[in-house]
């Protein structure tokens, strides 16, 4: 199976933009029920019933720890690898396939993260570590962005190995678009002990 095989998606509707109640105390307690949907939203463009956001963003987290890289601040790569898809609990996993644009998708993720922030965490400091980190990544300037970002593409390759190995797939465009772009010298030789098991394997 190929990505021109998978059947287009249904056209995406959004939930609408919280409205602050102005209690800090609902507010919250809203924020932290919107989180499920990132446990219950599939990640899309491969198969059906597909991993959630959450379990693709914790696999993320737990790689970042695995890093021997000393240079690297691993305690903030564990927590922006924990956020950021965050916004996707609002838009959910929106792919090219889509017909969104990429400065849509940019301002609609932009706008869920700002309601979360401001309008159900009140701007707290605990919110702002997370907008900061979220920020980051997607500026993708820093060492710990761009080691996060490869993470990003190196568990997507996993994935789609055990899909392929699940359901008997070939998943191939999901590896051309994954491995060949990791930077990290170290994540990037993760991917070619993948690569290879893989290739031993067909």
């Amino acid at each position: 199976m190929d990505e021109s095989e998978i059947a287009p998606p249904a056209k995406r509707v959004f939930p609408p933009l919280y409205v602050s109640t102005g209690d800090a105390a609902i507010d919250r307690l809203t924020f932290f029920h919107v989180l499920e949907r990132l446990k219950t939203q599939k990640r899309t463009g491969w198969i059906p019933n597909a991993e959630s956001i959450s379990d693709h963003m914790y696999r993320m987290a737990v790689l970042a720890m695995c890093t021997s890289d000393s240079t690297l601040d691993v305690s903030k790569c564990v927590m922006m690898a924990v956020v950021h898809d965050l916004a996707e609990a609002q838009v959910g996993d929106i792919t090219p396939r889509e017909g969104i644009s990429k400065q849509d998708k940019q301002r609609l993720e932009a706008e869920a993260m700002h309601n979360f922030v401001h309008d159900m965490l009140h701007g707290s400091p605990a919110a702002l570590r997370i907008e900061a980190l979220w920020n980051e990544y997607e500026e993708g300037e820093t060492n710990e962005a761009k080691f996060v970002k490869d993470l990003d593409r190196l568990e997507m390759a996993l994935q789609a190995r055990e899909y392929e190995t699940a359901h008997a797939l070939d998943l191939q465009p999901f590896f051309d678009s994954s491995l060949p772009h990791l930077r990290h010298p170290e994540v990037k030789r993760w991917g070619e002990d993948l690569a290879q098991t893989r290739s031993r394997s067909r």
